[in-house]
């Protein structure tokens, strides 16, 4: 008996979650990635869930020490450095590289190929069909979209769903553990360190290094800076010296000197000693413009929408990855309930990962809501204002970290 064949548009984590998944169920599987060159280079630090962990461990694969770094507190300080709160959440923080390298070469008989341009797709009867840039085409019985939030897959059925600008971004550094000063190794080897900027938020945490390194000393710290940015500044933001605008985003290194130098200026009077050093330590920092995306639907005929390429909650949920493979488990468990029946696992799973989406995206939004808004009252804040404000914010984070620990592998939002 012929296999049914799954067609994979997207070779990142998402799709590969789904390849591994469709491939345990014995479907023959292709991926088709985009980019020619290695993905194990994106990204940064990534927050890891009990879910996440599980699904890890149905794949033979695992989330262990040997790729976290695990911290046991949220520590709130102000720009003095000044203690606000401390609150036990217990975390363990991975990085990209490892978990996509872990994926990606651990993959048993699905076909991983480059350079394929996914441009169009059509559905005729029970199958789909991709049309590549190269000309060339793929079909299968099933194509699951997980080519992010620019999906062009999405796009073609769903048109009029763009991604919604939220007015901030978030700034990113990257710093090897052992290029910082003593005293910031002094306080975040130990903490999860946030601060709360009237408007802002930055919060920064130890990760696995580059070259996989967890052990004190020579792991990295990864910090997130959100700041708001109309949609004037974002783009300036995102103009380079020769006057050229990118739309919502710009190559790390065409960003504007002065622009960097005034990011190390704002940092040097917002954040505490520790984090600044960060950010003047970081050889190249870059930003992401922050974005909700949902979509009405996720299925389209034989095609199924997952990951980023279906619904985009705001980085603070800190659960991407989390929920691109929740996503694609979901897919498969839908499918081997079904049996023959492809199109009832199709309808289920549309009903289940809408459901979700909506609320993981309501969840993001409501995490970055105080981002952009200052005071409304005349003259300065007063600090015990600031302060409950800086602890109000920690404190969704902390609950939502609470959250998402109660997650099942069936991706119902928790009670």
């Amino acid at each position: 008996m012929t296999k049914p064949r799954a067609l994979i548009i997207g070779g990142s984590v998402g799709g590969l979650f789904a390849a591994h998944l469709l491939d345990s169920i014995d479907w023959d599987v292709d991926v088709f990635e985009r980019v020619d060159d290695d993905l194990a280079s994106r990204g940064a630090g990534i927050g890891t869930h009990p879910v996440l962990r599980e699904i890890m461990r149905r794949l033979g694969l695992s989330i262990d020490n040997s790729i976290v770094v695990v911290s046991s507190s949220y520590v709130c300080r102000d720009r003095r450095g000044r203690l606000i709160l401390e609150l036990p959440t217990p975390r363990m923080m991975s990085a990209w590289a490892p978990l996509y390298r872990g994926l990606r070469d651990n993959l048993r008989r699905a076909r991983y190929h480059r350079g394929k341009d996914c441009i169009k797709v059509y559905c005729s009867g029970g199958s789909a069909t991709a049309v590549f840039a190269d000309g060339s085409q793929a079909t299968g019985d099933l194509l699951v979209a997980a080519d992010g939030i620019r999906s062009t897959v999405r796009s073609q059925f769903l048109p009029d769903v763009k991604p919604a600008y939220a007015g901030y971004v978030a700034w990113r550094a990257l710093v090897p553990e052992q290029d910082v000063a003593a005293s910031t190794r002094a306080v975040l080897e130990r903490e999860y360190l946030f601060c709360v900027p009237e408007g802002e938020l930055a919060l920064c945490y130890a990760v696995p290094a580059r070259d996989g390194g967890t052990r004190v000393g020579h792991r990295d710290y990864n910090l997130v800076w959100y700041r708001p940015a109309d949609e004037a500044a974002l783009a300036d933001l995102c103009t380079d010296a020769q006057g050229r605008q990118y739309d919502g985003s710009i190559p790390p290194p065409l960003i504007r000197p002065e622009v960097i130098a005034d990011l190390r200026q704002f940092a040097k009077s917002e954040l505490p000693p520790p984090l600044h050093d960060i950010v003047e330590r970081t050889e190249q920092p870059f930003f992401q413009s922050i974005h909700d995306l949902a979509s009405p639907r996720v299925v389209f005929g034989r095609v199924a929408v997952l990951g980023d390429a279906a619904f985009v909650a705001r980085p603070h949920v800190g659960a991407g990855v989390t929920k691109a493979a929740i996503d694609a488990l979901c897919l498969v468990e839908a499918i081997s309930a079904a049996g023959r029946d492809l199109d009832a696992a199709l309808a289920r799973y549309d009903r289940e990962r809408c459901r979700f989406g909506d609320w993981i995206v309501g969840r993001g939004r409501d995490l970055g809501a105080t981002i952009g808004v200052r005071a409304r009252t005349e003259g300065q804040v007063g600090q015990v204002e600031l302060d409950r404000r800086a602890a109000a914010a920690m404190g969704g984070y902390a609950a939502n970290a609470q959250e998402l620990a109660r997650l099942t592998t069936d991706g119902r939002p928790p009670a």
